[in-house]
């Protein structure tokens, strides 16, 4: 990998403060012991080898956390990340409807065990009132007096036969335990 931001020798301490998203991606491949103290002094290629990983599954895992790294530096400077694979979804819904110039428009709606919930429904334009951000080919329309309740959320696409679909999390919001409202 050429323009790998994460490679084999770097140590899992390093990658996961650097990239805090990279959790989900280290657990998603059966490396439950991140927040080992032991395992933040390893390198990858050790913590992996360390669980029995072949040179192939190590090299998958790096590529996974070399993709979130980089939709992690795209996104960055936005105040809500919309994730590759949302992107990639949203495209299709919006090229099944024939509007592949709409969006997604992200509100903040009353209601929910919590007192407020997302509201997601797709836009043909921004309304006067809203901020537009452009990720991954997709736009997003969020009001901008929702912006501060929303900023720092991220919007991933879950495939589940149970409950599937789009999903916000937002690290800085209380979430009621069936996890469709906040405070």
């Amino acid at each position: 990998m050429t323009d790998a931001l994460i490679t084999r020798e770097m140590n899992i301490g390093e990658v996961v403060q650097r990239y805090p998203s990279s959790v989900e991606v280290l657990l998603a491949a059966g490396v439950h012991c991140v927040g080992c103290h032991v395992s933040y002094s390893e390198t990858l290629e050790q913590g992996f080898r360390g669980h029995g990983m072949s040179e192939e599954e190590i090299d998958q895992v790096v590529t996974d956390l070399n993709k979130m790294a980089q939709e992690e530096q795209v996104t960055s400077d936005q105040p809500v990340v919309l994730t590759i694979k949302a992107a990639e979804k949203l495209k299709s819904i919006l090229a099944a409807e024939g509007k592949p110039d709409a969006g997604l428009r992200v509100d903040i709606v009353p209601g929910g065990c919590e007192g407020s919930s997302y509201g997601l429904e797709l836009a043909d334009a921004a309304a006067p009132q809203d901020e537009v951000f452009e990720q991954h080919g997709v736009k997003l329309f969020v009001g901008k007096a929702d912006l501060a309740a929303i900023h720092g959320s991220k919007i991933d696409y879950v495939d589940s036969l149970v409950d599937g679909g789009f999903r916000i999390s937002n690290p800085h919001k209380h979430h009621c335990g069936c996890g469709k409202s906040f405070s």
